[in-house]
């Protein structure tokens, strides 16, 4: 090979990348929930019923024991008894007169309900604690 035409050598070089991933804590979130009692009045309708009796005199001669009979609200019990004369008649004593009354009032009735509230509090991976006093203990709360 003549001098002139020397052949250069040039090495090649490939460069290759390996990508790897790690996990890094970034900061840590501790959460806790507490149940408070908190008292309330709540609304209630109680209805009742109400019997007014009257007894009514009557002294009427009858033929035959009436029977008990309702006109409305009104409920009607004879009161009978025999009398002696020549003959045995019936005689309308008096009638009880029962009448039903329905009344509704309101009232309050206190109760105690319970209902849970969040706290959520942000915190610095594990080791990088700022502040000493603040230590963690796995017993008082869970970190996520």
């Amino acid at each position: 090979m003549p001098d002139d035409q020397k052949t250069e050598t040039l090495p090649i070089i490939e460069e290759t990348v390996s990508l790897t991933s790690q996990k890094v804590a970034t900061g840590r979130v501790r959460i806790a929930t507490r149940t408070e009692s908190v008292e309330q009045i709540l609304p209630a309708q109680l209805s009742s019923v109400d019997v007014e009796v009257a007894r009514v005199p009557v002294g009427r001669k009858i033929d035959a024991v009436p029977e008990i009979r309702t006109e409305g609200e009104l409920t009607i019990i004879p009161v009978v008894e025999e009398r002696l004369v020549v003959t045995r008649e019936l005689y309308l004593r008096e009638e009880v007169h029962v009448r039903r009354v329905e009344k509704t009032e309101t009232i309050e009735i206190p109760t105690t309900t319970r209902r849970q509230t969040v706290e959520i509090d942000r915190l610095p991976p594990r080791g990088e604690d700022a502040d000493p006093a603040q230590s963690h203990n796995k017993d008082d709360q869970d970190d996520l």
